[in-house]
């Protein structure tokens, strides 16, 4: 028996804000990568499912947890996974936290301020960029920058998409706090328009995302593998470029995505820079490597 994939969105890695293990990243460890985000899509298509009841959603996540463990082969989505952590002998833990966040999902709607923001998404976002730092056999003292990094994409999509996910699913990431400090509520994500007290609000969460990109962005230059540096690097530049569209724009009524042609434009300049940078940092290692001590 096998889990029915009718709830499933259609979506793939290419719909994404941010590159999915793109070509930059090294072909061996495509793979790993993108088997990792399609158990994450379908855990995901399941939990925002807007007509699948709660019993329903539960059972899919369950069954992608089995199957993941090796004790079912009912959900297809996580067989893929299944295999590469066996070839790999990487951890399972990474893909079990995902779903710890999928499960909270579909059980809870509010969030009363920033701070349980963050700790959800220590389980939704986390895990995705310490599972490629792990494919990569990068360390744990990386992880630090990469949890920076993917917790700011991570609220990113929840400024994107704020009207969306009320509008379809009843979910609302927006600290209830920080709206009623601003003198608004939940009922204002339901307007055309975002009204001046919920532009304010919106701004100030961007701007307090803004605040974990510098932690992000140690990230390119700590890693070993440069592949993942410019990968990493590219992420940043385009999380920069988008925080800067939310503190302007009125995700409500306006565009606050990239269009292809212009997120091409920064990933391409933020690849060159990545690249000249690790290039004379390396010269510069060589250099001094090969100089006497009286003369360094």
């Amino acid at each position: 028996m096998t889990v029915d994939g009718k709830y499933k969105s259609g979506k793939s890695e290419r719909d994404e804000n941010f590159p999915v293990a793109s070509r930059i990243v090294s072909a061996r460890h495509r793979a790993p990568i993108l088997a990792y985000y399609r158990f994450a899509r379908a855990a995901d298509d399941a939990a925002d499912h807007p007509t699948l009841d709660t019993q329903s959603k539960l059972a899919i996540l369950d069954a992608l947890e089995e199957t993941l463990l090796g004790r079912s082969d009912a959900a297809t989505d996580a067989l893929a996974l299944r295999e590469q952590l066996r070839l790999r002998n990487l951890s399972a833990q990474h893909a079990l936290d995902l779903l710890k966040a999928f499960r909270q999902d579909v059980t809870k709607n509010r969030y009363e301020t920033w701070d349980e923001l963050l700790d959800y998404c220590r389980y939704s976002a986390m895990p995705v960029g310490r599972f490629v730092l792990d494919v990569h056999g990068e360390p744990a003292s990386t992880w630090q920058h990469s949890d920076a990094l993917c917790t700011a994409l991570q609220i990113i999509n929840h400024l994107q998409d704020c009207a969306k996910d009320y509008r379809n699913i009843d979910r609302v990431y927006i600290p209830l706090d920080e709206l009623s400090l601003h003198g608004t509520s939940v009922a204002a994500l339901a307007a055309p328009k975002a009204s001046p007290e919920l532009r304010a609000c919106l701004r100030t969460l961007a701007t307090r995302t803004e605040g974990l990109i510098p932690n992000a962005a140690l990230l390119p230059p700590s890693v070993a593998d440069t592949r993942l540096a410019v990968e990493t690097s590219v992420i940043v530049g385009l999380a920069r470029k988008l925080i800067g569209l939310l503190k302007t724009r009125d995700p409500l009524s306006e565009t606050v995505h990239l269009s292809k042609p212009h997120a091409a434009a920064i990933a391409a300049r933020t690849a060159a820079a990545t690249l000249m940078g690790r290039a004379f940092t390396r010269a510069a290692f060589t250099k001094s490597s090969r100089m006497m001590p009286h003369e360094r």
